[in-house]
């Protein structure tokens, strides 16, 4: 699901290098999704083998305008991508849709019972409670993609397992004190409040690390991303709020960390490259042979914790505050993103006001504990209209 994105494109180069060096499974992308890049989706699609045997494109219009589809069913709207991921044919499902739009197909998937391997952080923070109650009824596997939260699940080792029901909880497992998330602290890092205050669209799409599509950049530069794992971690591992932490690491070798009771901690390393995470989360016990390079350890390293200053940042206590509150909260505050963001780039608001407009979004709707996924829906769209209203847009 987003197959035409840096995540969908590495999965399937993933997909392509597992079947030369898997000896057990045949390896294949069975549908594809995309969103408008419809010669995108038809490359990615074709460079495949075996070709996949559906596409799904976002609405009806751009499916009919795609005629390059002589080999493919043809799908469109959200309620393919739901069918989709409950096809008996889908064993996994990657969940690689950027925002909102991630959700219902996620959902499926884990009520369907499937494998699934989580880039789109937004379905936890919106949904997490609801995503850990259908897991435990269906007996879905939800693994980590993000690059954070699958070495905190590599550091976890058993425990991860615990938690997610699959081992028994005996004495001799260790139990984390900390789950410790990395940044690396975006294209501000060392700016000062009031350079943050007047940064412009092309300074905030500069990241100095990856190459990511431009509303996760924007959500780099502000540190809501981290804000958003936060969230997400909070509801993967079943801990509060205040059992995580986040440290910038500019380098992006140490992905993230987890501290246990004794004190001690351990970290996963590796070079800034998606295809690890994702073939992790697709070999889930086995580990296998992956394209991404691995550490060159000829050379010095060069790796440094720094203090995340939540005062330059204000987005990472946001992020530790609808953690704790869960519920309705992160429903909130990832719509108001979303749409600060895409004004943001539009010219419409300044880049502090994304943060900001967030912050006031969630100060101004009523938090329902324990609601129903029509709820946070409901919310989501009043989040956004709130924020355009805010900024008169």
């Amino acid at each position: 699901m987003g197959a035409t994105g840096s995540i969908g494109t590495a999965t399937c180069e993933v997909v392509a290098s597992l079947n030369r060096v898997d000896e057990l499974p045949t390896w294949r992308v069975w549908a594809a999704s995309g969103h408008r890049k419809l010669d995108e989706l038809n490359t990615v699609a074709s460079s495949l083998d075996p070709a996949p045997e559906r596409l799904i494109f976002s609405n009806v219009d751009v499916a009919q305008r795609f005629s390059g589809a002589k080999n493919f069913e043809i799908h469109a709207g959200p309620e393919a991508l739901v069918e989709t991921a409950q096809r008996d044919e889908v064993d996994i499902v990657v969940a690689a849709i950027v925002g909102r739009a991630g959700l219902e197909s996620t959902l499926a998937a884990v009520d369907a019972g499937k494998r699934v391997a989580l880039a789109n952080k937004e379905t936890m923070v919106v949904a997490g409670q609801l995503v850990r109650q259908k897991m435990a009824a269906s007996g879905a596997e939800l693994l980590p993609v993000d690059s954070e939260h699958s070495a905190i699940f590599q550091c976890l080792g058993n425990w991860a397992s615990v938690r997610a029901g699959d081992l028994p909880m005996d004495a001799t497992c260790p139990k984390p004190r900390k789950l410790i998330l990395t940044a690396s602290g975006g294209p501000f890092r060392s700016w000062t409040t009031d350079q943050i205050a007047s940064a412009t669209r092309e300074s905030a799409l500069d990241h100095p690390t990856w190459d990511m599509g431009p509303k996760i950049t924007i959500d780099s530069a502000t540190m809501m991303n981290k804000a958003l794992e936060i969230i997400e971690a909070r509801w993967l591992f079943d801990l509060p709020a205040d059992a995580i932490e986040v440290v910038v690491h500019p380098q992006s070798i140490i992905h993230s960390m987890v501290e246990f009771d004794d004190g001690s901690v351990i970290a996963q390393m590796s070079p800034p490259d998606m295809r690890l995470p994702i073939q992790y989360a697709l070999t889930y016990p086995r580990r296998l042979p992956c394209p991404a390079p691995p550490l060159d350890r000829t050379q010095p390293w060069d790796l440094s914790l720094e203090v995340a200053d939540r005062e330059r940042f204000p987005a990472l206590d946001l992020g530790f505050e609808v953690a704790a509150a869960g519920g309705t909260a992160g429903s909130v505050v990832n719509a108001a993103n979303e749409e600060a963001v895409g004004l943001f780039l539009d010219g419409k608001i300044r880049f502090t006001d994304i943060v900001s407009g967030c912050r006031s979004v969630l100060e101004h709707h009523t938090h329902d504990c324990d609601p129903t996924l029509a709820t946070l829906l409901e919310l989501d769209l009043w989040a956004r209209n709130e924020i355009r209203v805010r900024f008169g847009s």
